[in-house]
């Protein structure tokens, strides 16, 4: 059976995704399936960047403004949803184009993933959040070090979901789940896919997410953690962890400044750049491309991707 098309146009945050899909969406008639864990969560706009109606410039998008912050979102929801969009994309004869920054997410629509989602006896899961809210997340990442160091490198230890995950799925298999992950990794994908990651010189990368940070202040993020608080969304919920909104919710229960909250989000988000870059680096049938090289000629880059499609008989 002919592989369908499927295409990734990915790389750290802040790096210029957005409209370069846009673009290339307008080229080769394509609609886009978001691989980001925070644009997926309705009202939460200006923390997450999340793409305008009016950037979209008429191109569908799957993924973006469709959970409510309470809501349980995913590894297996994203892939579930996604694949969902998939088959939409393909029925209208349009391409799909995943964007995000959430390489996790990506490799797992990719590849095909099978995720042994156990919801039999939940109570060592009840056990591990219980140790978490008490002891920290810290000391819950500390856990992951003798069973499984593959993971405890690679989850950060505030994604205390992930890192819970990990735990349980050593209880309920024995095994890592690094090494469920990596054997999954090792099988071909059903699609004829490229997998482009969209880079930059690190010190522009880095300005561009000072300067983005101060943005997002000017338009509102405080007033936009404000109003989620008052609707009853707290710390507790993964979508209030995500950054820029944990740091606003530190300032809101007095426990810093806003200055000091402004200035970890600005580390935070260069140290997140900094994981997915690695995370990238880690991935096999990736296409590099390198702003600097193009001299920051946006047509260039477009150019180079749709040539690279046209020979791999993607379009």
């Amino acid at each position: 059976m002919e592989k369908k098309p499927f295409i990734v146009l990915t790389g750290p945050t802040a790096v210029g995704k957005t409209a370069l899909s846009i673009a290339l969406a307008h080229r080769i008639n394509g609609a886009v399936i978001s691989a980001d864990s925070m644009q997926v969560y309705k009202y939460m706009d200006i923390g997450s960047a999340k793409i305008t109606p009016q950037e979209m410039d008429g191109v569908d998008h799957y993924l973006v403004d469709e959970f409510l912050p309470d809501e349980e979102f995913n590894i297996v929801v994203f892939q579930k949803r996604a694949k969902e969009a998939l088959n939409r994309i393909y029925e209208k004869g349009q391409i799909p184009i995943i964007v995000g920054g959430t390489g996790f997410y990506i490799r797992a629509l990719v590849y095909d993933t099978s995720f042994d989602d156990n919801e039999g006896d939940d109570s060592y899961r009840k056990e591990l959040e219980e140790y978490a809210k008490t002891r920290g997340a810290h000391a819950l990442h500390e856990k992951l070090k003798e069973i499984d160091p593959v993971s405890y490198e690679a989850i950060h230890e505030n994604n205390v979901k992930r890192v819970i995950r990990a735990l349980e799925y050593y209880r309920q298999t024995g095994k890592p789940i690094s090494r469920h992950n990596e054997e999954e990794h090792k099988k071909a994908s059903p699609y004829n896919f490229a997998y482009f990651v969209l880079t930059d010189d690190r010190q522009k990368l880095y300005d561009r997410i000072e300067k983005r940070v101060d943005l997002m202040m000017e338009q509102g993020l405080l007033e936009e953690v404000t109003k989620l608080k008052g609707m009853g969304y707290h710390r507790d919920m993964v979508s209030m962890q995500g950054l820029g909104y944990k740091e606003i919710l530190d300032y809101l229960d007095g426990k810093i400044s806003l200055e000091e909250a402004e200035y970890r989000i600005k580390l935070e988000t260069r140290h997140f750049a900094k994981r997915q870059l690695t995370w990238f680096r880690r991935e096999q049938d990736v296409i590099w491309l390198d702003k600097s090289h193009f001299r920051y000629d946006d047509a260039k880059i477009l150019d180079t991707i749709c040539d690279y499609l046209e020979k791999k008989q993607i379009i």
